[in-house]
């Protein structure tokens, strides 16, 4: 009881340094893409915060993962350089002990996994897809930034302003660049409003600005000057269409759904903490360090082993949403074959150590006097 408390403590220490390291690289990385996207004008910069939340959300099955795989190998490895698992053998314990603490270690991991996979990350998928759209949507002006060039969702205008007035609609020295089947004419203006027709259209009221039309130098070229000057803005359906991604598609729904892509997602969310489960049971074997050698290897090796699954599981997947595969043959191989490679590491682990036990070395001694 004494060493499963202190291994649980050892266990959730390093778990909790290594979620934090991996973390902050996701959080990193995640921030710099998003941030991009908001300079180019693809997402609202308003909605960062959201968008990157969402994007955590999706990448914790994964963090958590490699968060109890590392954790567990670590700890394993550690007791083997200090030699305390030389100890815990000589004391009669074998390899298998360590599991149970190990499991009541990752109980709580393997939980959140599951609920991430199977509820959270597909209810973030889709609020961050309703997002996006819901920005593609806008009116034109409305994704407009000051000081930055945008292009019309008609793609034959390109939008300049340098400010804008809050929430009246209203910008402040516009820039139109407008092409048609006159030509290429530029506008230039003070001020804009946004107004309602009586049809219902939108339109952009310019007031006390100049309008060039054709190309300079030509007979054609022309230069007007306006107090006002109504601009119809493409206006977007208000309406959200609904999320058709099939790993946005909530649980219980996708089980209805008699599709391969919605049985490759369905095998994608089942394998995410089953394969948690089985790493960490893989991480006390393949812990195994000589206390004079180094333990970086492992480390390495480990992180090889975890990509390598994790690619395999998105194999099988393909394969199912393929048609290669069915849902049926394709969710249970991978994770027996790995359970298989648990069981014959601990199965070599426990034979080599078994050499080294002080009981055998103690009965190889009187084998020896005997045959003196």
């Amino acid at each position: 009881m004494i060493f499963q408390r202190a291994l649980r403590r050892e266990l959730l220490s390093s778990a909790g340094a290594t979620f934090t390291v991996l973390f902050t690289i996701i959080l990193t990385w995640t921030l710099i893409r998003i941030l991009g996207q908001a300079a180019g004008g693809k997402v609202a910069s308003s909605d960062v915060i959201a968008l990157i939340t969402f994007t955590s959300l999706n990448y914790l099955p994964l963090i958590l993962a490699l968060t109890s795989f590392i954790a567990v190998l670590l700890v394993v490895t550690r007791t083997y350089r200090d030699s305390e698992m030389v100890v815990w053998f000589a004391s009669g314990q074998s390899l298998t002990a360590w599991i149970r603490p190990v499991l009541t270690f990752g109980f709580p991991i393997i939980l959140v996994t599951a609920v991430l996979a199977f509820y959270a990350g597909p209810w973030a998928k889709q609020q961050y897809a309703e997002y996006v759209e819901r920005f593609a949507k806008r009116e034109d002006l409305q994704k407009v930034s000051p000081g930055q060039f945008k292009e019309s969702g008609s793609s034959n205008r390109i939008f300049f302003v340098e400010g804008t007035s809050g929430q009246t609609a209203s910008v402040q020295n516009v820039f139109v660049n407008q092409v048609d089947a006159r030509g290429t004419s530029v506008i230039v203006a003070k001020e804009g409003v946004i107004e309602t027709g009586d049809n219902g259209q939108r339109y952009l009221v310019l007031k006390n600005g100049r309008r060039y039309q054709g190309e300079p130098g030509q007979a054609d070229f022309q230069t007007m000057e306006f107090e006002s000057y109504k601009m119809r803005v493409a206006q977007q359906a208000a309406k959200l269409e609904t999320i058709q991604k099939v790993n946005a598609i909530p649980t219980g729904m996708l089980l209805t759904i008699p599709t391969n892509q919605a049985r490759a997602e369905m095998l994608w969310r089942i394998s995410a903490p089953i394969t948690c489960l089985v790493l960490m049971l893989l991480a006390i074997p393949l812990g195994f360090v000589n206390p004079r050698a180094g333990s970086s290897t492992n480390l390495i090796i480990a992180i090889l082993i975890f990509f390598t699954y994790y690619n395999l599981t998105e194999l099988f997947k393909k394969a199912v949403e393929q048609g290669r595969l069915s849902f049926a043959m394709g969710w249970w191989p991978l994770h027996v074959a790995a359970l298989a490679t648990v069981v014959v590491l601990f199965l070599w682990r426990l034979n080599v150590n078994s050499r080294w036990h002080p009981g055998a070395l103690l009965s190889a001694k009187k084998r020896g006097k005997g045959a003196a």
